[in-house]
């Protein structure tokens, strides 16, 4: 058997196409039918072939880069250095790009010309796209346009796709807080449309109605000052509550504020659980129980299916979501703040 690598030339003799035809292909260019496409693709899995990127890169004349996508409303570029989430991705994805001669790129998109900058970008894409952050619907788009991408947030099913259990965190969540021996457990939500903050919410709401406790929640959009101003609404509102669960670290941090600021105490007088396990987290005062999100390990993922090629059409790989334990979580039951235990 030979330790050959396979060529470009050995998948268009397999698949029965010219060379042209199967490169068209294999970069994703308009101008073969479907079921030559299929016939490359088959060729393709069953040789192992992998493009050399870097002669790709040389033909093209453009630089071998991964391209992070975020859809954000904050201009400027200092609202990345308040962004825990988007740093832990961009951390994830470092370590596998060094020492393979391949760049990382960030692109934070306006939701107002997301559908022309999502175009733009999908058309001049060489290794692939992490979608960061990104609706639905704006990730089928791109994806339309090029099948080198993968989603860290959940999308539609022909989208690749990193997927953390969101739903069952947040059902951990509240759960945890009620052994504590919570009744009035609040929840400060995430941005209507963010994929994340949709699962979230509906674990928080499956746990509570399971529960039997009403359901009260205010919107934060991810924001430590969102989180600040939705914990006291919550408070004047229902001034009974006694635990909030926080869709994300950042918006926990400003519901602390908001908490001791009306002479309240965290944990003695309301608990608080938060999401991420982000540096947020380990900085807040007292720092946060909070339900781990794999950020990093989702991302290293992400670009390592990218640089052997990129998954194939509607893969879907799982993360758990687990619970780290820390001081803003007061077990009432035994009359004494929760810690590592």
């Amino acid at each position: 058997m030979s330790m050959l690598k396979p060529t470009i030339e050995d998948v268009a003799q397999l698949a029965g196409v010219s060379r042209a035809t199967a490169s068209r292909v294999i970069n994703d260019v308009p101008g073969a039918s479907a079921p030559l496409r299929e016939r490359v693709r088959a060729a393709v899995t069953e040789l192992g072939y992998q493009p050399n990127e870097t002669a790709r890169a040389l033909a093209t004349g453009r630089q071998r880069a991964i391209d992070v996508i975020v859809v954000t409303s904050r201009s400027g570029v200092g609202w990345l250095g308040t962004h825990p989430y988007i740093s832990r991705v961009l951390a994830g994805l470092m370590p596998v790009v060094q020492g393979v001669n391949a760049q990382l790129r960030l692109h934070a998109v306006s939701p107002d010309t997301a559908a022309d900058e999502i175009d733009e970008i999908a058309s001049n894409t060489t290794l692939g796209a992490v979608f960061a952050d990104i609706t639905p619907d704006l990730a089928a788009r791109f994806y339309r346009r090029c099948r080198h991408a993968v989603s860290m947030v959940r999308t539609d099913s022909p989208v690749p796709g990193m997927q953390a259990d969101n739903i069952g965190g947040a059902e951990e969540a509240v759960n945890y807080l009620y052994q504590l021996g919570h009744r009035r457990i609040a929840a400060i939500h995430g941005p209507a449309l963010n994929p994340c903050a949709i699962d979230r919410r509906a674990g928080y709401l499956q746990a509570t109605q399971r529960l039997g406790m009403a359901d009260l929640s205010a919107d934060g959009d991810f924001l430590r000052e969102g989180g600040h101003d939705a914990a006291q609404q919550l408070l004047e509102q229902h001034p009974d509550i006694d635990a909030l669960f926080v869709a994300c670290d950042l918006m926990a941090a400003g519901a602390v504020q908001a908490i001791t600021a009306s002479g309240r105490r965290v944990p003695d007088d309301v608990s608080i659980v938060g999401f991420d396990d982000s540096i947020a987290a380990v900085c807040s005062n007292p720092p946060l129980t909070t339900m781990r999100l794999p950020v990093e390990e989702m991302a290293a993922t992400a670009a390592r299916l990218l640089l052997a090629g990129g998954p194939a059409r509607g893969h879907r790989q799982q993360f758990p979501v687990e619970l780290v334990v820390r001081e803003s979580a007061r077990d009432l039951s035994a009359g004494r703040a929760g810690g590592n235990r």
